[in-house]
């Protein structure tokens, strides 16, 4: 259910209520009783993600955890072949 904005154009009161599409306006003002209530013309904030940031690499791995990484190889010792006895 979307959330509206009004304000009292008598006593200057504001208010948010979620409300459904299909529900009519408000009209009374809780605060002061009067027929002063108008519906406030809003741009719609859409989705809003607070943090760092969303990335798909963002759920690669767990916090905590060590980057694993691959054991270097053995470096082979070659030795120059025994040149042959003559």
């Amino acid at each position: 259910m979307p959330t509206y904005d009004y304000v009292c154009a008598k006593c200057g009161h504001e208010l948010e209520v979620f409300q459904s599409m299909k529900d009519a306006p408000l009209t009374k003002c809780p605060a002061c009783k009067k027929a002063g209530l108008k519906r406030q013309v809003g741009g719609g904030a859409g989705l809003i993600f607070k943090g760092t940031g969303f990335y798909i690499t963002d759920y690669k791995k767990k916090s905590g955890e060590k980057k694993e990484t691959a054991a270097p190889a053995p470096k082979s010792e070659t030795k120059p072949a025994p040149a042959a006895a003559k």
